[in-house]
């Protein structure tokens, strides 16, 4: 045989790499850049659109270690989808090291956006040390930690894509940013107080530069009960004094919010400790780099004014997440003035508008709302409100998806064409699809008037910036939803592809589970939906086969008049009565939703449920919760949304060790209605003999467990897999009790944990709707040919 000269472990060899996931903004570069200089390998690493490119020389074993620790030793911010190499030409100079070379535009999909992330603990020790010279700069930032969604204009991730165009480097910044050994090392939103961007302070008596003069007058201001607006990573947040009624009870005047608990922003996990109990899963949600707002439940004896949380079991906390916040949390070396532990941090805008986020916007909305403002000179580019959590079984919940999460893909099990979902019409996002990866936006908001819809249409138009232009759109079935309006509008020539509500909640389930394709028995339980038949659902077991685009109402609650519409959703007494006359008890004076209305009120509501004109029906959960509540004595009228069904909830809670057991049923009839009327009428007659309201919501909850439980079982055959969906998933204390009992009755059971059970994950599920609509078409296209 003729010699063959093989290849040795030894000899060089170049491997070109392309990293794609959400690797541009979160330090990926410099972390390439070291392994492959520990590794003494030569060759380079930049940006381009849509990945982050390697070329990197040296012998097979050590290109096999570098392949190894890219995928295994990635930056904690970082999340990478791919990694795929091809072998190149060797560079027969062997290069001069390895260098990170400039970004490049290249054709396809581009990089996801990373979200923005709390200040790192390493940043956080500069922010306090004396002896940095980042000391008390309320801009401190690396390449592990700040703001990456809220400041980047466009890919790739460079600083003159960025709010941070504007602030050229000083010589030392330079220098670390330069510097392969400085953990800012190339982190594009790199400054100090030499070079970066300015905090001010501005009241009736003037402008006051400087962040410390400006941190003490904001706590003074503070202290002395003013509401004072805060120009943070994502946009304006209006603060005040924990415990002054007279400024809390300003903050709900100015902002037109009556009842809606507000947020807290708390200095540490003490201080957190002193108005909620937190267990150690909520505690590392809280301290996680997300820093959402966590809702826990509060303590009897929490030092808040009263007017922070009415009578809400729960206080929603947050943490500091920039390092304006840690230093208006942290005396001012000096100044004498009182550094509070916590304070009020809600949205600078009034009720059902949009956060505001740009400084011409603030200069218009911002001065009727506060007595001061604490600013500075650095851009918002992208508005992003504060994420809302619950930990349930040590899990998160999203009750909101924003801040510290948006706009991150889910995955979608398969590749199909650009589809733009618009959501619902009440806690709006959207969600644009790029291939096999979903984007959901940030929280929008209520989309009830103009200024919603101008921020849903920007933030629509930025991230389409970023990805291939839509070709179908998808919107909810609802004929009166802006939403579905704005799309209808705005489709053209595309596909616009209606999806029912409770059908769109099912299939986001799944995407989120990446189990598109795959059978489950969907239990939806919401306020509101418009189904298929023209009335409103809410109470919904659906079942979906392989063609997750397609749906089975298999069973629902049985409908009962929505007397006055929407004033039926503000006034749970009117939701109490027309079960009460479906269930045939009659309204003597002694019920709780008979003494909250007046007689006028009763001969109306009486007259349209005989008569049955403004009523339409309703198979709706939510209002059933509503209900209860109302024949409970809980709630007649409602400041927000659920504010019954959680008021509810914890009532069902506190009877925990009361000992009195009542035994209370949903019956199930032979076809699939999920019958309350005997419900109420037992629940009406003890309550009539004195039982504890607290034990009859217990019973009340666990009759809704059993009929889930019982449904179930009837109706899913061979199919093993069961979805918890709906805003009303969002009790924890019913979200266990049924996934406890259908796991014993031997069912796996899908939560939520990415997307919001309510209605901020709707668009996800209109979106995978609309894609495997759309490659279905395809197939019988393919098939017919």
């Amino acid at each position: 045989m003729p010699n063959v000269s093989l290849p040795s472990r030894t000899d060089p060899v170049r491997l070109r790499f392309a990293v794609t996931g959400v690797v541009q903004g979160v330090g990926f570069r410099p972390f390439v850049h070291r392994i492959a200089s520990e590794l003494g390998l030569a060759g380079f690493v930049g940006n381009e659109s849509g990945a982050v490119f390697i070329e990197a020389q040296g012998d097979r074993a050590r290109l096999d270690q570098f392949d190894t620790r890219l995928r295994q030793e990635a930056p904690p911010l970082a999340r990478i989808c791919t990694v795929s190499a091809a072998e190149m030409a060797v560079d027969p100079a062997g290069g001069n090291g390895f260098a990170i070379v400039d970004s490049r535009v290249a054709a396809g999909s581009t990089s996801p956006i990373p979200p923005d992330t709390a200040t790192c603990d390493a940043c956080l020790a500069d922010l306090f040390d004396p002896r940095n010279r980042r000391y008390r700069h309320p801009f401190v930032t690396c390449t592990n930690c700040g703001p990456r969604f809220t400041i980047i204009r466009a890919l790739p991730y460079d600083r003159q894509s960025t709010a941070m165009a504007g602030f050229a480097m000083c010589r030392q910044c330079s220098v670390e940013y330069h510097d392969p050994a400085d953990r800012r090392f190339h982190a594009q939103p790199i400054a100090c107080p030499d070079c970066g961007p300015a905090l001010w302070f501005r009241s009736a008596t003037g402008r006051l530069d400087g962040s410390d003069a400006a941190l003490a007058a904001a706590q003074r201001a503070l202290a002395d009960g003013a509401v004072v607006a805060i120009k943070g990573i994502g946009g304006y947040h209006l603060a005040g004094a924990v415990d002054d009624q007279a400024a809390v009870g300003a903050l709900r005047t100015r902002k037109s919010r009556n009842a809606k608990p507000f947020a807290m922003l708390v200095r540490d996990l003490e201080a957190a400790r002193r108005y909620a109990f937190v267990d150690d899963d909520e505690a590392a949600v809280l301290g996680g780099p997300a820093r959402p707002i966590v809702l826990l439940r509060r303590r009897a004896a929490a030092p808040i004014a009263d007017a922070v949380a009415p009578g809400s079991p729960l206080l929603g906390l947050m943490l500091p997440y920039s390092p304006i916040h840690h230093l208006l949390l942290a005396p001012v070396p000096g100044a004498g003035a009182p550094a509070p532990d916590a304070l009020v941090l809600t949205s600078a805008n009034r009720s059902g508008e949009p956060i505001c986020f740009t400084d011409d916007d603030a200069e218009q909305r911002i001065p009727p709302l506060c007595d001061a403002l604490l600013t500075h000179d650095r851009p918002i580019e992208q508005p992003c409100d504060d994420s809302v959590v619950r930990v349930v079984d040590g899990r998160e919940l999203p009750v909101r998806r924003s801040r510290g999460y948006a706009p991150l893909p889910v995955n979608l099990p398969c590749d199909g064409p650009p589809v733009l979902a618009v959501g619902g019409e009440l806690k709006n996002t959207f969600c644009q699809t790029d291939g096999a990866r979903a984007f959901m936006s940030g929280h929008i908001g209520d989309m009830a008037g103009y200024e919603t819809l101008r921020a849903f249409e920007r933030a629509a138009g930025r991230l389409a910036a970023t990805r291939h232009r839509p070709v179908r759109l998808a919107a909810d079935l609802h004929p009166g939803y802006r939403t579905r309006g704005w799309a209808e509008r705005h489709a053209g020539d595309r596909p616009l592809d209606l999806v029912q509500h409770h059908h769109a909640h099912v299939v986001a389930l799944l995407a989120e589970h990446g189990r598109l394709g795959q059978p489950i028995i969907g239990v939806c339980f919401d306020g509101t939906g418009y189904g298929t038949d023209g009335t409103i659902w809410g109470g919904e077991i659906l079942a979906l086969g392989p063609d997750s685009h397609r749906f089975t109402r298999v069973a629902h609650l049985l409908p009962v008049p929505l007397a006055g519409g929407d004033a039926a959703v503000r006034n749970p007494w009117r939701m109490a009565l027309a079960q009460l006359w479906v269930a045939g008890v009659d309204w003597t004076a002694d019920l709780p939703p008979t003494m909250a209305c007046t007689p006028a009120e009763l001969r109306a509501v009486r007259s349209q449920l005989a008569g049955g004109t403004g009523c339409v029906p309703c198979s709706s959960m939510g209002r059933l919760f509503d209900s209860v509540a109302s024949l409970l004595g809980v709630r007649q009228r409602i400041e927000y949304e659920a504010q019954a069904a959680i008021e509810l909830e914890a009532l069902a809670e506190s009877a925990g060790g009361s000992g009195e057991r009542i035994a209370l049923r949903l019956v199930v009839r032979p076809d699939g209605v999920i019958d309350p009327t005997g419900m109420v009428r037992a629940l009406v007659a003890a309550l009539r003999d004195g039982s504890a309201p607290a034990a009859l919501a217990a019973a009340f909850h666990e009759a809704v467990v059993e009929a889930v439980v019982e449904t179930v079982n009837r109706v899913a055959g061979a199919v093993r897999a069961v979805g918890l969906t709906g805003g009303v998933f969002q009790n924890a204390l019913l979200l266990r009790a049924c996934r406890r009992r259908l796991q014993q009755a031997g069912f796996e059971v899908l939560t939520h944990h990415t997307v919001p059970p309510n209605d901020g994950g709707l668009a996800l599920g209109q979106a995978a709707v609309s894609v495997l609509t759309a490659l279905a078409e395809q197939s019988d296209r393919a098939e017919r040919r």
